[in-house]
């Protein structure tokens, strides 16, 4: 049985006591929201802090909240399983509410929650493994290592992103609201992440994430979320295309984003399928168009459980499906 490590555990009520205990350990210390996934990355020794942080008991940081002059403001404590059945993002925001839907199980999405999805910890095959396994092995770029496994040339890790909610995100061009010791910033989903998966955030130490914020959708606004993972529950995302369509009053398509997940350290948008879409009325030709392109730029790497021509075809077969829900909405 895999134990936790030993660690000092820190219960702070607000968010700057949080950002300043994060300041004052440094290095040696992690935030947790739900835990979900920071737990079990600490039992395989992926991460060994010192002290954690938990932000569990800020009540501050777990609300949704809209209206329609500013949008849609989710507190980053908010949990999995409230947003996916809040009624204003289920009906204006659907491919966010099917994303965080899709999360896991039951369970875990009671305890994990908005803030801690988006800043899970990339994954890959050859990190995602014990101790033992990992230095039998002789580790990775990721973590003790000085070779990526699954490109011996790369220079960057190509762990990759498996974010439910991030692509669904930036689809609706979310912004991110981060606390630092130096006061709030805020920063577009879209350049939250690098690529490179050893430190795919841009959270600097002694930062927290604290809220999400989504623009008011127009009226005629579509949108969907389709995943590919080897079974319908539990299990990370093996390829996550979310998409959002805004169409005039002659249901011309005026605008639209395309975001593929799982295929890299941060999510992707297909501009080729925006191209596609645009200034059609989402005709057969048009989506297949669209997920062609989205085929084209998915690179998925053999970093995952099953092959990388299957994931690569089902790039194209789960963009169709997630566009033709547009299209039939």
């Amino acid at each position: 049985m895999l134990r936790l490590p030993r660690f000092q555990y820190e219960t702070p009520r607000e968010t700057g006591h949080a950002v300043a205990l994060l300041a004052r350990y440094g290095q040696d210390a992690l935030p947790v929201s739900g835990g979900t996934d920071l737990y079990a990355n600490m039992k395989q020794g992926l991460f060994t802090p010192k002290v954690v942080v938990a932000l569990g008991r800020i009540a501050d940081l777990r609300f949704i909240r809209y209206d329609a002059a500013h949008g849609l403001r989710i507190g980053a404590l908010t949990t999995l399983a409230e947003l996916a059945g809040h009624e204003t993002v289920r009906t204006r925001y659907r491919a966010l509410a099917l994303a965080a839907a899709s999360i896991s199980t039951p369970q875990l999405r009671s305890m994990g929650t908005a803030g801690g999805n988006i800043c899970l910890d990339t994954r890959c095959f050859y990190y995602n493994q014990n101790a033992d396994w990992r230095e039998a092995l002789g580790y990775c770029l990721k973590k003790d290592g000085e070779i990526c496994r699954v490109a011996t040339s790369s220079t960057r890790c190509l762990a990759v992103n498996s974010s439910d909610l991030a692509p669904a995100l930036q689809a609706f061009d979310a912004t991110v609201h981060i606390a630092s010791p130096g006061g709030e910033r805020l920063v577009k989903i879209a350049d939250f992440y690098r690529d490179d998966g050893r430190h795919a955030a841009t959270l600097e130490p002694g930062e927290i994430v604290t809220a999400f914020t989504i623009p008011a959708p127009p009226v005629q606004t579509r949108s969907a979320y389709r995943k590919l993972r080897l079974r319908d529950s539990f299990d990370f995302p093996l390829a996550g295309v979310a998409a959002v369509v805004q169409l005039d009053g002659d249901g011309i398509c005026s605008e639209a984003r395309v975001v593929l997940n799982a295929v890299g350290p941060r999510p992707i948008e297909i501009l080729g399928a925006r191209a596609a879409l645009i200034g059609t009325r989402l005709e057969p030709d048009a989506l297949a168009n669209a997920a062609e392109s989205a085929f084209a730029a998915g690179k998925p790497m053999e970093n995952a459980a099953t092959s990388l021509l299957y994931r690569k075809r089902m790039l194209r077969v789960f963009a169709r499906r997630a566009l033709g829900d547009l299209a039939f909405f």
